[in-house]
């Protein structure tokens, strides 16, 4: 069963340099070093702060991405960051890979509004599925390899291509995805939108917020290899030779908001796929690393978030135990409530839940 409530809140302590996206969190991860990364939906960087104790993260650090993988947009657009993991000495993130519908503006007039209601744009960062060597809790270019300084670790992104990127153009013909990448609909109108991820590998796997079809949501699994320096292509693992897999979950009609790793299974992170207060669960995959593709998967709800009214929406998970001694999740939220979770000028409080080991 589950308990929706929180065990404790944790404070994040921003500098100044992020403190107008504070509010735009979007993906979250505790690395083994307790350096707590995150990533925003309106920026090109990775955000460090370090462990100060149980209740506390401060101390700091941005990292452009730009310094590490060169971007095909100005690092000024953002990459719209959904995603991060972890595996054997490399940060890995991930862009939405989503089309955007514009926002009517209080200020505009109705006929101006409508327009804007029709205009829908794509941005080139937005495509980026990259990896950066961690070493010692620092994003550097490369580096040896620490168990074996005759392999050599180096920053690397999926190819992009006129499409955006490699994935989306192997998906731009598959019979469940491709009608939503080539009618170009916006992620937030249940389109195709990138927000989770988890590596092990490098085998990838990306959660999908939309779209959800008919109640069932998606999880791409990929392999990528080098194909150059500095480049990664998507290996053929798939059936006939695809260079992906799918995996079918059933969560109640939602999309999938973050995926982390707890041993063999996946906790999946489930919200709305399109722009509205609604129910936020998480779900435990089991053997979420060993699926075979194109089978329909029904994970058991093990946590409900609470959510709020326009605000508190929960987008980022990552274990906390290591740091609170049991079992535990640190949630972090987009649109954080600006009176029960804003805090001084550059600081936002995360909320820590109780969750079973899966054992």
């Amino acid at each position: 069963m589950y308990d929706s409530n929180s065990i404790q809140q944790v404070l994040l302590k921003f500098s100044n340099s992020f403190k107008e996206h504070r509010e735009d969190i979007s993906a979250v991860l505790l690395s083994p070093e307790k350096h707590l990364w995150l990533g925003s939906d309106e920026t090109s960087t990775i955000e460090r702060l370090n462990l100060i104790d149980a209740k506390n993260f401060a101390e700091h650090k941005q990292y452009q991405v730009m310094d590490f993988i060169s971007l095909p947009a100005p690092s000024s657009d953002e990459i719209d960051i959904e995603g991060l993991a972890y595996d054997d000495y490399y940060l890995w993130f991930v862009g939405s890979h989503s089309y955007k519908r514009k926002n009517p503006k209080m200020e505009k007039s109705d006929t101006k509004n409508v327009q804007r209601l029709a205009t829908i744009i794509t941005e080139p960062n937005r495509y980026i599925l990259g990896r950066i060597p961690l070493i010692n809790g620092e994003l550097v270019a490369s580096s040896p390899y620490p168990k074996d300084s005759t392999r050599q670790l180096s920053a690397a992104k999926l190819e992009v291509t006129p499409m955006g990127n490699l994935l989306m153009e192997a998906l731009a013909d598959d019979i469940h995805l491709g009608t939503f990448i080539k009618a170009m609909i916006p992620g937030k109108d249940n389109g195709f939108d990138v927000e989770g991820m988890e590596v092990q590998g490098n085998r990838v796997f990306l959660g999908l917020r939309g779209p959800v079809l008919r109640g069932w949501a998606v999880i791409l699994e990929i392999e990528l290899v080098e194909s150059s320096p500095g480049l990664l292509k998507l290996s053929p693992t798939g059936e006939n030779g695809k260079g992906y897999k799918k995996h079918f979950i059933f969560l109640n009609g939602l999309g999938i908001r973050d995926l982390c790793c707890d041993g063999r299974d996946l906790l999946i992170l489930a919200g709305p796929t399109m722009d509205l207060d609604g129910p936020v669960q998480v779900y435990r995959l089991k053997e979420g690393f060993n699926l075979q593709a194109d089978i329909l998967h029904k994970p058991e709800l093990v946590l409900e978030i609470p959510y709020g009214n326009r605000d508190d929406r929960a987008e980022g998970i990552t274990l906390f135990g290591d740091v609170l001694g049991k079992a535990s999740l640190l949630v972090v939220y987009d649109s954080p409530s600006k009176t029960k979770r804003v805090v001084g000028d550059a600081d936002i409080l995360a909320d820590v839940f109780a969750i079973a080991d899966g054992k």
